[in-house]
């Protein structure tokens, strides 16, 4: 019995533990309204990694790295909140995959 606890304890850290990447692009009134500002804030306080940056068709983009929970949770802000000014349309996800380490080590604004 001692054995098959340590086995389940062995799959719960592992489905714990999945990381998941995926790749975002929001339309919608998202530039000029510090969304990128308010993308970095929310990523960090969830504790996920990765990048955003506005694109020359008024789109903001980026890419989200971290715990499949807490990328669920960006992935929802990135949906649902945003800035307090910005006004989302629709929110598109790509790429979506499990990754073995995170490739970013913080959350940052590209230009």
């Amino acid at each position: 019995m001692h054995l098959v606890h340590v086995l389940l304890l062995a799959v719960t850290c592992m489905t714990m533990s999945a990381l998941k990447s995926v790749d975002y692009e929001v339309f919608g009134r998202v530039q000029g309204v510090c969304f990128r500002m308010y993308t970095e804030d929310e990523a960090r306080k969830l504790g996920v990694v990765g990048w955003v940056r506005n694109t020359r068709q008024g789109t903001v983009e980026g890419q989200v790295q971290g715990p499949e929970e807490k990328v669920n949770s960006m992935k929802a802000w990135l949906t649902n909140v945003g800035s307090p000014s910005s006004k989302i349309y629709r929110t598109e996800f790509s790429n979506e995959k499990e990754i073995s380490s995170l490739q970013f080590k913080g959350f940052s604004t590209r230009h």
